[in-house]
């Protein structure tokens, strides 16, 4: 172990600070990307404006408690890689005169897809014409007047293809419906503090759904009866252990269903990605939900979020202030961030250890490990992803394009 330039016997860093942030009354300061990936230095005002900056390469511990005064956002430009190849795979492009009420209104089936459209639930098979499954009709909401987002449809469908979710996200209501019948079993209702602020929570799990029944409540419910699986109390007054001063936002399972990561927030206000561990809850700890694992704390929520695998997450947007668009990396179990690349913007999935982006000029795939785009479909913008045969799917202007890979 070597004696680092800041003075200090002790790991490097592997990047550099200037000589102000070495000081016990250390002065804020910028994140400065070198240009080679995202690999910064940081420097304090003074510096980050001079010409020719002094910089030590820091120690572990000099570099850690900098970081913690990094509150003046960025500066330079991150190295994007890319090492674009052959997507490989299936095309398929098919009629289809089925117009979903948004991007969020198309979800996977086990064969096919299903689109949510002002006729109701409408099934999308091959060989076969779009026929209608259910009619779906949700309490008109009100647009909330202060900054949050208007009340927009969504949909989200079983693994089994068997029920479906008709939400509102940054809305109060929802229902679950039995796609054999077309029969709601299940009325959502997550009452009305500060709705706007989050897509609705809402994930299926096996035979269960868990959504949100107050801003700050998680239940599961069995998705065929509607029965209640998960009584607790969890109010501040009679419960104050496991009161959670939480806003519940998007949920998505893990590959495996034994976890969900949340997109949800605090005062003042903050974003907090967390993690919950559903197979507990679902086995008996009863307050597991109020008791996830935060993965970082920021000033973005609503923003796209993936899981890499079964214990890696992926959440867009690198930093506070002016954040770079990117990929921050996650560990799930004790939210340790495990590192990052910038590059990728937009809706988002992940699948065997890749991510799936639907950006603005086309279809993008990267490659974690090494943050590169490793492949790229131009025009192609996807909106739903079916997990089990690893298919995206875009329906617009009559026609169903859908790119499957192999294996």
């Amino acid at each position: 172990m070597n004696v680092s330039s800041c003075g200090h016997l002790a790991p490097a860093a592997g990047a550099r600070v200037c000589a102000h942030l070495t000081t016990d009354n250390r002065p804020a300061c910028f994140r400065v990307l070198t240009g080679v990936a995202t690999r910064y230095d940081l420097l304090c005002k003074v510096c980050a404006e001079a010409a020719a900056p002094e910089l030590l390469d820091a120690c572990v511990g000099c570099f850690e408690r900098a970081e913690r005064d990094a509150s003046l956002g960025w500066r330079g430009d991150p190295e994007i890689l890319r090492r674009d190849r052959d997507l490989g795979g299936t095309w398929t492009t098919t009629p289809c005169p089925v117009t979903p009420l948004n991007d969020r209104c198309l979800a996977p089936l086990p064969d096919g897809w299903l689109a949510r459209t002002g006729a109701g639930l409408v099934a999308i098979r091959p060989g076969e014409p779009p026929c209608l499954v259910a009619e779906v009709a949700l309490p008109e909401e009100v647009p909330a007047t202060g900054p949050g987002r208007p009340p927009a449809p969504a949909l989200h469908t079983a693994a089994d293809g068997r029920f479906a979710a008709a939400v509102t996200d940054y809305g109060r209501h929802g229902v679950v419906v039995d796609l054999a019948s077309g029969a709601v079993t299940l009325t959502l209702d997550r009452q009305d503090y500060h709705t706007e602020t989050v897509r609705f929570p809402v994930a299926f799990l096996g035979p269960q759904v868990v959504a949100a029944t107050d801003w700050n409540r998680l239940d599961a419910f069995d998705a065929a009866t509607g029965r209640l699986l998960t009584e607790r109390v969890t109010t501040r007054e009679e419960n104050p252990e496991h009161y959670l001063d939480y806003f519940f936002g998007a949920l998505l399972p893990s590959p495996s269903g034994q976890s969900l990561l949340v997109d949800g927030w605090v005062w003042q206000p903050e974003g907090i990605p967390m993690v919950l561990d559903c197979a507990a809850w679902i086995a008996g700890e009863t307050h597991a939900p109020e008791h996830g694992q935060a993965l970082t704390f920021r000033d973005p929520w609503n923003v796209p979020m993936a899981w890499v695998d079964e214990g890696t997450v992926a959440l867009q947007e690198i930093g506070d202030d002016r954040p770079i668009d990117g990929v921050q990396l996650h560990d799930a179990r004790t939210g340790r961030r495990l590192g990052m690349f910038a590059g990728p913007k937009g809706p988002m999935w992940g699948r065997r250890g890749l991510l799936y982006v639907s950006a603005e000029a086309g279809f993008e795939v990267w490659d974690p490990a090494d943050g590169a785009r490793i492949g790229f479909a131009e025009g192609f913008r996807p909106t739903a992803h079916d997990p089990a045969t690893g298919a995206f799917a875009e329906l617009r202007n009559d026609q169903l394009r859908i790119w499957a890979p192999v294996g």
